[in-house]
């Protein structure tokens, strides 16, 4: 079974697919968190924001709110 453990944050990926892992680095390496801890989230959002990231597509077509708050 091939494995690989990043450099960067100790993660230990394994599969019986090469071409699988391969395509499992690969995705890693894009969102790796550099070290253990850190914060998935590409996006800073203070605590108290109510407004939508994206408001043309927060309510429906019937101007009711998609997301629940």
């Amino acid at each position: 079974m091939a494995d690989w453990s990043c450099p960067d944050c100790g993660k230990h990926l394994f599969h019986e697919n090469e071409t699988t892992l391969n395509i499992e680095k690969v995705v890693h390496s894009k969102f790796c968190r550099k070290k253990e801890g850190s914060s998935y989230s590409f996006m800073h959002r203070e605590q108290g924001e109510k407004e939508p990231i994206d408001a043309e597509r927060s309510y429906d077509s019937d101007g009711n709110p998609i997301l629940k708050r």
